[in-house]
């Protein structure tokens, strides 16, 4: 690390990348009545980076299995699918749902809808088909482009999608036919065919669609971990404003350290990501696959997470990003045939969505020395990446999620709303040009979560005198025991502190005077041993005796998490419901 770091504050290294003539100079523009800072050099809108994309050519983009993908192969199944959706009598303003497991077809989906001014519609492909008929009835899907596990769900449901016009499916068996004889459905390969034969359609032309940054260009819905879910309306500029984001924080790293950002090099070898988040995300979709799009990046897909599958596809592809939620760069980390691969391309390992143990930090520079370690937060209403942290801050502030990107404002205010000063504790709200509209016919809930263009975030957490965030827990999961704050995040990062520990969180536990008490779940890393008894004593050793958990229980496995990688707790908290 340089001695004198930090060269210069976040508040100057954002204004000088920011300023007049830069990559990354901002401009000040009128987004629904505010002025909001806004990244001037970002792409306006999805369409121009689909265009942005295809001028990348030959080179791979999309890797999935056996299947390579060039990105004039992707634009050209793009073109065909936007032109029968079009057909289809899919107009600007339709909701087309993409409900799909990571495929190469799914980010031509996505896009095919959106160069037709339709608002694309990911729905989460983990959800069962009670889940899946709400978000499509919810939302007024007029086109379905589904894979064929998907479909066998939602078969039974279908008619109650009076909304839906055609079906489009998947990555289907020779025999597959039309469900029941049902009109609706249709194979997909027979308009765009396999995606070895991609490159051999015809080079079709754009749809004649004016699309505009502030048009609607998703409904992403949230997690649902408590009630039914909610669509966040995302803007193209929501969207857009990702691309520049992470650019933005490694610019800020080089100046931070007293050095000047290197300029683009054309003649570089191709930079690649192991994605293993879904599309249907925000972060997999905004901060993965439309950023890798416009910079001619290589996605490499996994049907599902496998330790040394994944470290195969890192030495074969030459990955040099990787990560996801701290769980996954720990398995890469400890598994014993580690040493028998090649990571050495590996040039960040980013996570976020969970807090992680400092060790970690420690651990990624010590197993791959060029690679930065990289955090960061955001939501579904943020359109992913709010803060990034890299690099030496991240080294010096493990703890911290990051400062905002430098076209957003953080606050952390009160239960009434009055705007609290550095180092407080409160809910976090964010404001920026990748805040979401609203939610998808919900004004009630809109209201109360958007506040002249804030949004209330609903996560508890400080800022320090430098502008770097502390998540200290959700508002609707901190323990009140007898009366006594508890943040769950403080006694995790306890327990992560532990030598034996790989993933840890704490939840609520019944009591019949206190109301609740702490209680933990815990994952040991492999060949690693602790009791619960040694565990209390070591958190007992580190904070107040009042969070020291009552209980420790063990989990075999990484904990359960939602698509945003964030642990579900509701489903731990099942475990101690019992509790007297």
């Amino acid at each position: 690390m340089t001695t004198n770091w930090p060269a210069m504050s976040i508040a100057e290294a954002h204004a000088l990348l920011t300023a007049p003539g830069m990559p990354l100079e901002m401009e000040t523009v009128v987004i629904r009545g505010r002025p909001t800072r806004t990244w001037k050099n970002a792409p306006p809108t999805l369409r121009d980076v689909f265009i942005a994309g295809r001028a990348h050519d030959d080179k791979i983009f999309l890797v999935h299995e056996d299947e390579r993908v060039s990105f004039e192969a992707f634009a050209r199944a793009t073109l065909r699918l936007a032109a029968q959706l079009q057909a289809d009598g899919v107009v600007k303003g339709d909701r087309v749902a993409v409900v799909m497991r990571n495929l190469p077809e799914w980010p031509v989906a996505f896009f095919a809808a959106t160069l037709c001014g339709a608002i694309v519609t990911p729905l989460n492909a983990w959800w069962t088909g009670a889940e899946l008929e709400y978000g499509l009835s919810d939302s007024g899907t007029k086109v379905l482009l589904v894979d064929a596990e998907r479909l066998a769900r939602l078969t039974e449901h279908l008619p109650n999608c009076p909304s839906l016009e055609r079906i489009y499916v998947t990555r289907t068996g020779d025999d597959f036919g039309p469900e029941g004889g049902n009109p609706l459905i249709q194979r997909l390969d027979s308009v765009i065919g396999a995606p070895d034969s991609w490159g051999g359609l015809p080079a079709g032309g754009l749809p004649d669609v004016a699309i505009e940054p502030e048009d609607d260009a998703t409904i992403f819905y949230t997690s649902g971990t408590t009630g039914k879910p909610k669509g966040a309306l995302g803007t193209h500029r929501n969207i857009v404003s990702n691309i520049m984001a992470s650019a933005s924080s490694a610019a800020r790293s080089y100046l931070r350290r007293g050095e000047t950002p290197p300029e683009p090099d054309p003649g570089a070898p191709q930079k690649g990501t192991l994605i293993s988040v879904p599309f249907f995300h925000a972060t997999g979709c905004h901060a993965i696959l439309s950023p890798s799009l416009f910079a001619g990046a290589k996605l490499v897909m996994m049907r599902k997470w496998d330790v040394p599958r994944a470290m195969e596809l890192i030495e074969r592809e030459r990955i040099t990003g990787a990560g996801g939620v701290p769980t996954i760069a720990w398995q890469i980390i400890e598994h014993p045939d580690r040493a028998k691969y090649d990571l050495s391309s590996l040039e960040s390992v980013s996570y976020g969505g969970a807090p992680s143990a400092p060790e970690l930090v420690r651990q990624i520079k010590a197993n791959w020395p060029k690679a930065l370690p990289g955090n960061g937060w955001g939501m579904t209403e943020t359109s992913a990446t709010f803060t990034h942290h890299q690099a030496e801050d991240y080294e010096n502030r493990p703890e911290s999620c990051g400062p905002a990107v430098a076209v957003c404002d953080l606050r952390v205010t009160d239960p009434d709303g009055k705007v609290l000063p550095p180092n407080s504790v409160g809910e976090i709200w964010g404001f920026g040009p990748n805040v979401v509209k609203g939610y998808w016919n919900k004004p009630e809930a809109s209201a109360a979560t958007f506040v002249d263009g804030w949004v209330r975030t609903g996560d508890i957490g400080r800022i320090d005198d430098e502008g770097f965030l502390f998540i200290m827990d959700r508002a609707k999961d901190m323990l009140i025991r007898g009366g006594e704050n508890i943040y769950c995040v403080e006694v995790e990062a306890a327990l992560y502190e532990h030598p034996a520990v790989m993933d840890a969180a704490i939840v609520a536990r019944p009591h019949h005077s206190l109301g609740e008490e702490p209680a933990a779940v815990v994952t040991l890393k492999t060949g690693a041993t602790a009791d619960a008894e040694e565990l209390r004593a070591f958190v007992a050793a580190r904070l107040a005796a009042f969070k020291v958990p009552v209980e420790v229980r063990f989990w075999d496995g990484p904990l359960p998490r939602n698509a945003n990688g964030k642990i579900l707790k509701t489903e731990l908290k099942a475990l101690f419901a019992t509790a007297a």
